[in-house]
């Protein structure tokens, strides 16, 4: 079917009349984390969503894992949404349920639950991991935009899904939660080395992370391929984007 693990095939997608993708194609390979960029309103976040079909293509195909999920019905992309998991700018945690809750929630939601040992062992692994294991008993309520994001990883995590999708991760934060978040992610990659795609406008964040650079301009590829060969590019509206950024100033906790 492919031999990438996600692939956009000539993906066309329109809401009303106004085209938001036209004709993109693009891929990421297992292991990989590929970031999409591009001025709002170009399909970044619309390109996830039809990966894991809460939106349909209009033309084109879709790859994930190896299937064509083009045509893929709601009960078979809950089986997508297993191996292939999304943190929302909002996180989108539940209010009633505290962190630790949160977090052990896709095991709740699924028929064959684990026992309460093997739960409770992995969510405090992964709480662990993510620093943030003396907020197990908050609620979300109590938490900033970032750490809810924090916590919205871990629950991404929970099951060991192939793939993690992140959509702007690094939005509506103040600078040193957004170092914070982009050195989470960046272990995450380099020590689980799951494949990612991560929806952002920073480019501090995309030249940390990216392997591949998909770059939506106008609803189509501007440019596809590495963060090198993107700084290295004459083009003169991918000029203008990447120094427009470079005038904010990035944080860095690994120095």
């Amino acid at each position: 079917m492919s031999d990438h693990y996600i692939e956009f095939r000539n993906v066309s997608k329109a809401f009303d009349d106004n085209p938001v993708l036209k004709d993109v194609s693009f891929f990421v390979d297992q292991g990989e984390t590929a970031v999409i960029m591009g001025r709002s309103g170009v399909g970044k976040s619309v390109s996830l969503k039809l990966l894991l079909g809460f939106l349909q293509p209009d033309d084109g195909q879709i790859i994930v894992a190896g299937q064509d999920v083009t045509f893929f019905t709601e009960e078979q992309f809950a089986e997508i949404r297993r191996i292939v998991t999304m943190v929302f700018q909002s996180g989108a945690l539940f209010d009633s349920l505290t962190v630790a809750e949160n977090v052990a929630f896709p095991f709740e939601a699924r028929g064959a639950r684990p026992s309460n040992e093997v739960v409770d062992k992995r969510v405090d692994e992964l709480l662990k991991t993510l620093n943030l294991s003396e907020f197990a008993d908050r609620l979300p309520s109590d938490l900033s935009m970032g750490m809810k994001r924090s916590v919205a990883i871990a629950r991404a995590l929970a099951e060991d899904p192939q793939a993690i999708l992140y959509d702007e991760p690094t939005t509506m934060v103040d600078p040193l939660m957004a170092a914070h978040m982009s050195d989470l992610i960046l272990k995450l990659k380099k020590t689980l080395q799951k494949t990612s795609i991560v929806v952002t406008h920073d480019t501090h964040l995309a030249k940390k992370l990216a392997d591949r650079v998909i770059f939506l301009q106008e609803g189509r590829v501007g440019f596809f391929g590495t963060w090198t060969e993107l700084e290295a590019s004459k083009d003169p509206f991918l000029r203008n984007f990447l120094e427009e950024d470079e005038l904010i100033p990035a944080l860095d906790l690994t120095e």
